[in-house]
């Protein structure tokens, strides 16, 4: 009897205390005439200060306002984790999100507003570079070209979409703050195109239903592999948790695991090599004073009419067409003929990036060619190292870190992986592309936007409109297919003006791709 009264005071002490965390303190810049942050919805949705160890279930809200396009806009900011559960129900890792959701909305309205659903690449990296790069109610202090600026830290983001949608940014697991659940939870759970899509759609729609957002028109964003991600998701969502989109939105697309021949997708490389080659003033006086956008289209012809079908013929091109198409090449992209001979009019990334500027003593970044670094030595068939990664970490991680800890108030030891520990990964069965058709040719409400840099090595703009126009072999799709470009590189959003333009386009598509209120989804 005394172990029972002992039993039941231990637990009435226990819930008590769980009472008392349900509060969260005001956080850092709230004013008396500023709303009080809302309290978490559980006391176990709170993170563990002191510790390296996820709580898998937990959030800190916080109101702030904004002024987007001269409007001031309040929001909610919630940062906490959601589960991942196995087919038991038993919880495996936790999810990282930040999610935004303007605060002046009545909930007639606020069923009508789009929910943003965001995801970055890697596949081994947060979602930080779009969430305050790009289309959050908070940037990264940076100057005007992008490039890294001190005192670190984040400032208002005046061209944010969260005038005219909620957004929610998602970490995979091992990135950001995610994690998995403990040391036993195996890897392959996680880890592959398809492994990856999976679990993410299942936390998708406990996050939809946890914030009743089920009658939201819905949106997905991924840059970089999270192109591959979302164009997954897409079909994923629609098959296997009955929730429909309105758009998808490609920034910066892989290939989408639609299949090319190697020399064709050497050859789509050449209208990149020459967009940089003009950034870095490398060509003939002729074309070095045409504008970009009047130049690459003379470049994108020859790359499809005649470099491709020459190619076709390996070997066995006749000798005086390969010295023809060579010093074509060679004046386009600003190398050497020579150059151009001794790669077979193939020019691999890596000896581009390193050969363009040689003579300057520079070579050039892989995702954002407008990057310069400098090599140990002048020789050599590849750079040292990423000059534009370089530059990115040093001012995305210190403004990441002061902005979840401090802003946000996501209190946590946790290292903020910047890149995580997600190899190796299952790239095998990868048809995403055909995923994405498939979801859209079945959906009539959904359409499909690309926006791509021109100086983006890595996953370059003529690579994805080729992209584009494989999706769909029909052709019956193409008034829902759009592709865009800017002068910038993999993160097309760094330079100023490119950030207006791009958010703007954002907000068109977005309008645009909703039905009218009360039309049918149908053929």
């Amino acid at each position: 009897m005394n172990r029972l009264t002992l039993t039941i005071a231990f637990c009435a002490f226990l819930l008590s205390q769980s009472y008392a965390q349900r509060t969260p303190g005001q956080p850092r810049g709230e004013s008396e005439n500023t709303p009080a942050a809302r309290p978490a919805e559980r006391s176990s949705e709170r993170p563990v200060p002191g510790s390296r160890t996820l709580n898998l279930d937990s959030s800190v809200t916080t109101q702030a306002e904004v002024t987007i396009k001269g409007q001031r806009v309040p929001y909610t900011a919630t940062a906490g984790t959601i589960p991942v559960w196995d087919d038991d129900g038993k919880p495996i890792a936790g999810v990282f999100y930040t999610y935004y959701e303007r605060s002046d909305v009545n909930t007639k309205d606020r069923d009508a507003r789009p929910l943003v659903i965001s995801f970055n690449g890697g596949p081994g990296t947060p979602s930080v570079w779009m969430e305050i790069g790009y289309t959050g109610p908070r940037r990264l202090k940076l100057d005007d070209e992008g490039y890294p600026i001190e005192p670190y830290g984040v400032t208002e983001n005046s061209q944010s979409i969260l005038d005219v949608a909620d957004i929610v940014y998602i970490d995979p697991v091992n990135t950001g703050f995610s994690r998995p659940a403990n040391k036993d939870v195996q890897a392959t759970r996680f880890y592959g195109v398809n492994e990856d899509i999976k679990y993410l759609a299942e936390w998708i729609s406990t996050f939809v239903s946890r914030k009743n957002r089920w009658a939201s028109p819905k949106f997905l964003i991924g840059e970089s592999y999270g192109t591959t991600r979302v164009s997954g998701l897409a079909l994923e969502l629609q098959n296997n948790q009955w929730m429909y989109l309105d758009g998808v939105v490609l920034v910066s697309p892989t290939d989408l695991g639609i299949v090319r021949s190697d020399y064709v997708r050497m050859s789509l490389l050449v209208p990149y090599y020459a967009a940089t080659a003009w950034y870095h003033k490398a060509l003939a006086p002729d074309l070095q004073n045409k504008d970009l956008t009047a130049y690459l289209p003379e470049v994108e012809d020859f790359t499809i009419n005649e470099l491709i079908p020459a190619l076709a013929r390996g070997g066995f091109i006749d000798s005086a067409k390969r010295i023809s198409l060579a010093a074509k090449l060679a004046r386009y992209i600003g190398l050497s003929e020579k150059a151009v001979l001794q790669n077979n009019l193939e020019i691999p990334t890596q000896f581009f990036w390193k050969e363009l500027l040689r003579d300057k003593g520079y070579t050039v970044g892989r995702l954002d060619s407008r990057y310069k670094g400098i090599d140990r030595e002048e020789a050599g068939d590849r750079p040292d190292y990423n000059a534009e990664l370089t530059s990115w970490l040093h001012e995305f991680t210190p403004a990441i870190n002061i902005y979840l800890r401090e802003d946000l108030r996501y209190k946590t030891d946790l290292r903020y992986l910047m890149f995580g520990p997600t190899f190796p990964w299952d790239n095998q069965n990868n048809h995403v592309g055909e995923n994405l058709r498939q979801a859209i040719a079945m959906n009539p409400n959904l359409h499909l936007l690309i926006q791509s840099g021109y100086y983006d090595g890595a996953c370059d703009f003529f690579n994805a409109e080729y992209s584009l126009w494989q999706l769909d072999p029909s052709g019956r799709l193409k008034d829902r297919l759009h592709w865009e470009g800017y002068r910038s590189g993999h993160m097309l959003y760094l330079r100023k003006p490119d950030l207006a333009e791009a958010n703007e386009n954002l907000r068109k598509f977005i309008r645009e791709s909703m039905p009218k209120p009360g039309q049918p989804a149908k053929y």
